[in-house]
């Protein structure tokens, strides 16, 4: 192994870079990468204007982070940083949650078809292990790769960063990669927009199949110019997270909100403690959308059989583990709450709410914080998405209890009044996330997608059903059903929109 005082960089020469693919053939032949994926591709992008155009190439891969995102949001540990540097992968732990491909701003990390885990490069790590190079650096036949120990004074490396002009990729995401780039054109560091001499900025236009790709000028986060930059070869991506992911969030919903909703009740007078509503019907929901949404999650792993991995070796700063541990905590609260109900027990009852509410407000809210680990979906990180979740929770859980509690005599009036304030809420802070300014180009150009793209459909009519379920005092279960879709709606447009654009 290397010295644990070491840090493993790589230096990519765009100066030298003559864009032949040998680094990425060699790659797939070393580690063995199936047809369809890759650890490392070159990007190339035509810029400038006639007669001074010329093709620019960046070479893409990992970024070996020192404070790397996927390592973070990785649940078991099964992306894991080596104490010289290296972010490496342990395959045999991964269930392919895809938490570390959201959390990448760089989009380096990705399925492996074959065996359904995680991979990427890093830094062939076997052979440095043994004395020898990257299986890229060999190949490189214009020694564009360079790679080394910057702690080593008297590396190339360290020579290199530390005494030529060099760049990294998305500096502002605070990542401190541990790629450097030398003489890389900003049209192909930046996927959505670039300043070029003279003005002219593109933008990403959608994703594709490899090949030519046209990208647009006048980006709204740049100045407008006729100029534009053609992307003549990239790898598309896919979203990470489909929608079982927004259908998750939709069932713990519900599930958070039904308890809530009746406890709010109860607590403002409107419903009393011993009702059929609060000790049967509220947890009984809010139990059957829990089970839901654990079979939503485990479904959605590209290895369902290792779910177990989450409890037995957690790695506690992933919120996928922290929020395993808040839906069970959660669930119990609600066994629990049936036992008290069972007994008859008012004052049981209490207690069990007292553990309760903060569970049902913490389930509601801590996929804010997941998918505040994803850094670079710019769309997900507002502060104001932890109370908007709990906001909707309320919405939804109020409009399923209404449905379930007005045949069985219960009055709804209490219900249906939360429903309305709660949509109208939700719509107040829809309207505040969907303005048309925002501090990246990032949440720009999702907010688009969102709105006027390819989830417009659902974001709109998640829209209108919202306005319908304010109406719910006076519409009744048509409000109720209104409330419940248009939660729905909105969830699968943001989910998706976040994850829209993209990174490399």
């Amino acid at each position: 192994m290397a010295d644990v005082a070491s840090r493993w960089v790589k230096v990519l020469d765009q100066t030298r870079c003559i864009g032949c693919h040998a680094c990425t053939t060699a790659c797939k032949s070393e580690n063995e990468v199936p047809v369809g994926v890759t650890r490392t591709y070159v990007k190339s992008v035509d810029v400038g204007t006639f007669p001074t155009a010329r093709r620019a190439f960046q070479v893409t891969r990992c970024n070996q982070c020192e404070d790397a995102p996927c390592v973070e949001a990785c649940p078991t540990g099964a992306m894991y940083k080596r104490p010289d540097g290296i972010v490496d992968f342990d395959k045999r732990v991964c269930i392919g949650c895809k938490a570390c491909i959201a959390a990448c701003p760089y989009d380096a990390i990705f399925i492996n078809p074959d065996d359904h885990s995680a991979e990427k490069c890093n830094f062939c790590a076997h052979r440095l292990d043994v004395g020898l190079e990257p299986a890229c650096v060999v190949v490189c036949p214009v020694e564009a790769i360079v790679v080394g120990d910057l702690t080593d004074p008297g590396s190339k490396v360290s020579q290199l960063v530390n005494r030529s002009p060099v760049a990294v990729r998305r500096p502002e995401k605070e990542t401190r990669p541990g790629v450097f780039y030398r003489g890389a054109h900003q049209a192909t560091m930046d996927p959505l927009a670039a300043d070029r001499p003279g003005g002219g900025t593109y933008a990403w236009a959608g994703q594709g199949p490899p090949g030519p790709r046209r990208v647009l000028a006048g980006h709204p986060h740049g100045r407008n110019s006729s100029a534009a930059a053609i992307v003549s070869y990239d790898v598309p991506h896919e979203a990470p997270w489909g929608w079982r992911v927004s259908l998750y969030t939709w069932t713990k919903g519900i599930a958070a909100g039904a308890y809530l909703a009746a406890l709010t009740l109860v607590l403002a007078g409107r419903l009393a403690w011993s009702s059929d509503l609060f000790r049967w019907a509220a947890p009984s929901i809010a139990l059957f959308f829990l089970a839901a949404t654990g079979a939503l999650l485990v479904w959605d792993l590209k290895h369902p059989w290792r779910f177990w991995m989450l409890f037995v070796r957690p790695q506690w700063r992933s919120w996928l583990v922290r929020g395993g541990v808040v839906i069970s905590a959660y669930g119990a609260a609600l066994v629990a709450a049936f036992g008290a109900a069972a007994a008859g027990s008012v004052p049981a009852e209490k207690v069990v709410a007292g553990f309760g509410l903060p569970l049902a407000v913490a389930t509601a809210a801590y996929t804010a914080y997941l998918f505040a680990q994803a850094r670079a979906r710019d769309l997900w990180q507002s502060q104001l998405l932890a109370p908007h979740l709990v906001v909707q929770a309320l919405m939804v859980g109020a409009a399923a209890l209404w449905l379930v509690g007005v045949p069985i005599g219960t009055s709804g009036t209490g219900l249906a009044a939360l429903v309305a304030a709660a949509a109208a809420l939700h719509l107040a802070m829809v309207g505040g996330e969907a303005m048309p300014t925002h501090p990246t180009a990032h949440a720009h150009l999702a907010v688009a997608e969102m709105v006027r793209g390819r989830f417009a459909a659902f974001f709109w009519a998640g829209m209108v059903l919202s306005a319908l379920a304010v109406t719910t005092p006076w519409t009744g279960a048509v409000g109720a059903v209104a409330a419940l879709l248009g939660v729905a709606g909105h969830k699968h447009a943001y989910v998706q929109a976040g994850q829209a654009v993209p990174l490399a």
